[in-house]
């Protein structure tokens, strides 16, 4: 059975406010993994109070407390998806398009790195998605 927001808030702590439920239901609704600018813009009418400076803080915070993951693509924009499963991401060169795929993982020897510590490992491919394939074709 799937947890509801207000019982998710309160193992972890926080207030469970209006706005942060209204961001939480968006991205686990959103599988387009949605930018800053596209969680407000979607909410901006619902919520015509909200700023940009309030979904930034809303997104930290839910990364600080392993809710959300974030996705790093190749042109430096982050990108948000709930923390559901451990998966990896193919982001399409062409149209920015983002689909999970299995998680992958990359082997590496610890030794040639010491004194580091890895706290997450992170593999994303990056290329052309099917839909701009038949385009380019």
């Amino acid at each position: 059975m799937e947890r509801n927001f207000t019982e998710i808030c309160r193992d972890l702590g926080l207030s469970p406010s209006i706005t942060r439920k209204q961001i939480y239901e968006y991205l686990l609704k959103s599988k387009n993994h949605p930018t800053v600018d596209e969680i407000y813009k979607n909410l901006i009418d619902d919520l015509p109070t909200l700023s940009k400076t309030t979904v930034y803080n809303v997104i930290n915070l839910f990364s600080q407390h392993g809710l959300i993951e974030t996705i790093n693509t190749s042109n430096n924009e982050k990108r948000y998806e709930i923390a559901e499963h451990a998966h990896s991401h193919f982001i399409c060169k062409y149209c920015g398009a983002i689909y999970d795929v299995p998680k992958l993982t990359i082997s590496y020897d610890k030794n040639m790195m010491p004194g580091f510590v890895i706290d997450k490992e992170e593999v994303n491919l990056v290329g052309i998605c099917p839909n701009c394939m038949k385009k380019i074709k």
